[in-house]
């Protein structure tokens, strides 16, 4: 088990889309290429970030600031270091970033099925707004969608 006092989160880097990637595909059924990571930190648009531990990355998040509105497009945490807080710390360094940029509302979208990522999203206070009929053409789940004031 980890310190999170040894947990620093960061801006991403182009040199760390290889660890990234190797979480994607370990967190998603559909997972997104490098050259989406690519475009997003390429994108004025664009919040990324990653959680290290001992130089390891062990958790990202990508978001959007659209007006007043954070919207959360890809959050995942290593399988070896689920449980443990980080997907929490990291989701809550986000959202003081773009409340402290004049954001007042945060959404996501979220499997139908993921439990694990709904339970902790209605813990920072996201409530479920609307569902997505069909959203993830991979299996053809619904998405949950949720929503935070802030």
């Amino acid at each position: 088990m980890i310190a999170l006092s040894e947990l620093l989160i960061e801006e991403m880097r182009t040199e760390d889309l290889n660890e990234i990637i190797e979480i994607e595909e370990a967190s998603f059924p559909t997972p997104w290429p490098k050259r989406m990571f690519e475009l997003e930190l390429k994108s004025t648009r664009s919040f990324c970030r990653v959680a290290r531990v001992s130089s390891v990355i062990v958790g990202y998040i990508v978001a959007w600031m659209i007006y007043d509105e954070a919207h959360i497009l890809n959050i995942a945490v290593h399988p070896d270091f689920r449980r443990m807080g980080i997907g929490e710390m990291v989701l809550r360094d986000c959202l003081d970033n773009f409340f402290s940029l004049g954001a007042r509302t945060a959404l996501l979208e979220v499997r139908r099925g993921n439990d694990e990522a709904k339970r902790l999203y209605e813990k920072l206070g996201f409530k479920s707004v609307g569902i997505r009929r069909g959203y993830y053409a991979d299996t053809g789940e619904d998405a949950v969608v949720m929503k935070l004031r802030l």
